[in-house]
């Protein structure tokens, strides 16, 4: 496996964990910056263990607390979210990110996407809009609203690593300090620690934020922005079947039509990115 694929399975595999978000958020009976405060303190003890084991020296600089904007905001915004609208009107419109990676590295780094990109990019996003055709709702309610924004800051955490002098496992431990401190306020305020609520907030701290986005930072080092984006893919089909099983929150008979569409198009993609890639390395040698 070369490093790339290797790069491409540790974005997949970051996809798979941050599914579960939408349905550990819905079971907790508090409000988005409060759970996002909780889940974000217990990450930080993870990613500083992490930090510590792997001798990585904690970096802070401007793109550095750039690449923590992202991330705070991407957490922060998704959690909010959750609270106000559906699990699926909430990861639909995060997962407006791709659209994001292009225009932000088209002006910004010049960088003009490939046509597989392209077209891959228009098929997902395609049917995760059919995936969501029938409880997606652009009225302008402020759940939706937020959830858009959080697309936006969820392609700045795919461009971290594209940053000059940048650090991205860096900008992920600011950006959950920032995150824990600014929900505290909030956190302070619950009453309801139930043991699904504290088990709930513990698996989201391990595993859906820090093993997440370890994973992710490790991913994106040889995986490009708008790969990792359309990789994600999964993320928008798994979080709200998980919602809809374990919390009742219904799909649609579309639902279904549009997860194929989406896994589809990952899967179509990855085959047609792996033959480039070979022929590339024979054209080479």
């Amino acid at each position: 496996m070369t490093k790339s694929q290797t790069g491409t399975l540790c974005v997949f595999a970051a996809a798979l964990l941050y599914s579960i978000g939408g349905l550990c958020i819905k079971l907790i009976p508090w409000g988005g910056m409060a759970i996002n405060s909780g889940r974000t303190a217990i990450a930080l003890v993870v990613i500083g263990a992490y930090l510590i084991w792997v001798k990585h020296p904690l970096r802070l600089n401007r793109w550095v607390a750039l690449g923590a904007l992202s991330v705070f905001g991407c957490n922060a915004l998704f959690s909010i979210a959750n609270k106000l609208t559906t699990a699926a009107n909430t990861i639909v419109l995060q997962f407006t990110a791709p659209i994001f990676v292009m225009l932000i590295s088209l002006l910004f780094f010049r960088r003009r996407p490939k046509k597989l990109d392209v077209i891959t990019c228009v098929v997902v996003f395609g049917g995760v809009v059919f995936f969501f055709v029938d409880s997606l709702e652009m009225g302008g309610g402020l759940g939706n609203f937020l959830a858009l924004l959080s697309g936006l800051a969820y392609a700045g955490v795919f461009l971290l690593n594209d940053l000059p002098d940048s650090d991205a496992i860096s900008s992920v431990f600011w950006g959950d300090v920032l995150s824990a401190i600014t929900g505290l306020p909030f956190l302070v305020k619950e009453t309801d620690f139930s043991p699904t609520a504290i088990t709930s907030l513990v698996v989201l701290g391990v595993f859906q934020v820090a093993v997440a986005y370890i994973l992710l930072t490790i991913g994106l080092k040889t995986t490009p922005p708008v790969t990792a984006s359309l990789v994600s893919g999964i993320e928008p089909v798994l979080n709200p079947i998980l919602v809809a099983v374990f919390y009742g929150e219904k799909m649609g008979s579309m639902a279904l039509i549009g997860a194929a569409i989406v896994i589809g198009g990952v899967i179509v993609y990855n085959v047609c990115r792996a033959k480039q890639q070979q022929t590339e390395i024979i054209q080479e040698n």
